[in-house]
């Protein structure tokens, strides 16, 4: 432990940690852009200066550790000379970039400009120079504007470092540098898979999810179309901290109030679809189990992610993938394919909206064909089966829009039968949950018992892998691995590539990937500043959401029951498999 002063106030923190850790400790805040605490810290942007007492010069707070040579020392983090070096940092950047934050889909939420305030730059005394670089809108979830880019580099380190899909990259020199993607070929042509996480770690308006709300409120405005509404299990509780509220708070009854105000004639939960997704792969595990040869493992593929990943950088375990569709493309089919007729609503008049955590389920729903699955078994044109994606972010810009105090809203219930759901369909959100809450049925599905504890803790945490073993009881051991943040991936399917290409016995039977950190409670479409300790506020969410469910178990759904006796028939027979299901193809790295 090393002890020293931070503007005289006496400090302990253990040695390597940074002079920018150590003073949050001390409760003081160092201004910074190109930091963030998911990445390494790598001192861009030069405004976390800080002096050393005594010392002949400035150091960058976010790189410089505190070690021996700080022991009983005084660290100063603000004086007159600091405070006016940090102003011409600000103003430096702001000579580059554009004056229209009214136009800027981050105003109100940036970090230029919140540190431009609150160092009061009213004027520039730097020549406005900007290099005319257009908008590049080819990529169907995320908009790249390069002309708002202030190089703090964190679109770069969490495509590459964290991501490892290295989609974005720094091209040119000073002034004339920019970020774009690799070899400047249009974002959409580039290995993006979508995920958002660029956007996410995006200080500014540089990169912003593809805004889908004049849209949706065109469709609900259009009195010829029966507007439905599907929500993510990890929308309910990130909502909430765009109106204030905690990180985790779970106000989902007052989400679908809110839904009904917008305008939205029924309003349907994804967390009943999560439950759906398990009864097909949970039986899909169990069948591969059973049927020699069957590829093991069985990977999930949920997330469109890693789902565009694995058919670009993986495309040879395209045979382990399952071929459950993810809960979004399951209701969506559902929607239109069963509850339309059920509901008397021309099908061909349903337009389905999906509100997701997610940037790439924007892409996702025009995967393939495969995503026109009701119209097919319909036998007539209903387009897409979900006909456009919002954001969380998106979905709390209409709230606003609509004056709706959605805080104040009384409680509402999601429509039936596809709205009820259980604590397994909820933690479908957080990296884990969707492993958790296929054991809890696969066990019933092999033993015909209930798992005496359903709480499956070994799937739960932030470790970047987690490998456990199930015990059925009946001398059936299952062997599972959860990943999620696509850097963490690689491990785990080249042990079984490796495996699998040396005629061995492969290291898992099932195996857990989401393309996050954290899963879908942190995706590319969520609040902005999301940290590990947001994380485990919105995971805690979840599990509260789960702990509090009447059931905990997909198959324990009675509505799940019911869609299949009166519709579906049995998990992966002819009909649910037509629906529900899809199939994948490998894809190039750039699309030529």
């Amino acid at each position: 432990m090393i002890n020293l002063k931070i503007n005289g106030i006496p400090v302990q923190v253990e040695e390597g940690t940074t002079i920018l850790e150590a003073a949050k400790k001390a409760n003081i805040k160092i201004p910074t852009l190109c930091y963030n605490p998911d990445l390494p810290a790598w001192a861009s942007c030069g405004l976390c200066i800080v002096r050393i007492a005594g010392g002949p010069k400035m150091v960058r707070a976010c790189t410089t550790p505190v070690d021996g040579g700080l022991e009983g020392k005084e660290i100063i983090t603000h004086d007159a000379e600091i405070i006016a070096t940090r102003r011409t940092v600000l103003e430096l950047i702001l000579s580059n970039h554009p004056n229209d934050c009214l136009q800027c889909p981050r105003n109100g939420n940036c970090e230029l400009q919140t540190l431009a305030a609150e160092f009061g730059i009213r004027e520039s005394p730097y020549k406005k120079v900007m290099n005319g670089i257009p908008v590049d809108d080819s990529n169907p979830a995320i908009i790249l504007n390069p002309e708002k880019c202030i190089r703090c580099g964190r679109c770069v380190k969490v495509c590459q470092e964290v991501q490892n899909v290295w989609a974005l990259e720094f091209l040119g020199r000073g002034i004339k540098g920019k970020i774009a993607s690799a070899a400047d070929a249009p974002l959409g042509e580039s290995p993006c898979i979508k995920c958002g996480q660029c956007a996410a770690h995006c200080p500014v308006g540089a990169i912003y999810e593809r805004d889908d709300t004049v849209k949706v409120w065109d469709a609900l405005h259009n009195p010829a179309l029966h507007t439905a509404v599907q929500i993510a299990p990890a929308v309910r509780v990130a909502l909430a901290e765009e109106f204030g509220l905690e990180p985790g708070t779970v106000f989902t009854k007052k989400i679908y109030a809110a839904l009904r105000r917008l305008g939205f004639k029924t309003i349907f939960d994804t967390n009943f679809s999560a439950d759906l997704t398990i009864m097909e792969e949970g039986s899909e595990l169990v069948r591969r189990l059973g049927e020699k040869g069957s590829p093991i493992p069985l990977i999930t593929s949920c997330c469109p992610a890693w789902v565009d990943y694995m058919e670009k950088y993986y495309a040879d375990m395209i045979p382990n993938f399952s071929t459950a569709k993810s809960p979004q493309q399951m209701m969506g089919a559902m929607i239109k394919a069963y509850w339309a007729g059920k509901a008397g609503v021309a099908p061909e008049k349903v337009y389905s909206v999906s509100v997701m955590p997610c940037t790439a389920k924007k892409w996702e729903t025009r995967r393939n064909n495969d995503m026109k699955s009701a119209g097919k078994f319909l036998g007539k044109d209903t387009g897409y089966d979900v006909d456009i994606v919002i954001t969380t972010r998106e979905l709390a810009r209409m709230i606003k829009q609509a004056g709706i105090d959605i805080l104040n809203l009384p409680d509402e219930e999601a429509d039936s039968p596809m709205g009820p759901y259980t604590g397994a369909g909820t933690i479908f959100g957080v990296t884990g949950g969707v492993m958790e809450a296929a054991v809890r049925s696969a066990y019933y599905l092999v033993t015909k018992k209930e798992l005496p504890d359903v709480n499956f803790k070994p799937a739960r945490g932030l470790e970047g892998v987690k490998e456990a073993e199930v015990d059925f009881g009946n001398g059936t051991k299952i062997r599972i691995a959860i990943a999620h943040q696509m850097g963490n991936i690689a491990a785990v399917l080249d042990k079984i590539r490796a495996a699998r290409d040396a005629g061995q016995e492969p290291p898992y039977h099932f195996v857990e990937v989401m393309a996050c950190r954290g899963g879908c409670i942190a995706g590319g479409g969520q609040p902005y500043g999301a940290t590990d300790e947001v994380r485990k506020q919105r995971t805690g969410g979840l599990y509260e959401d789960d702990e509090k469910s009447p059931y905990r178990c997909s198959h324990q759904n009675p509505l799940i029951n019911q869609v299949y006796q009166e519709f579906l028939g049995a998990p992966g027979e002819h009909k649910a498999h037509e629906l529900l299901h899809t199939k994948y193809v490998e894809r190039e790295l750039y699309v030529k």
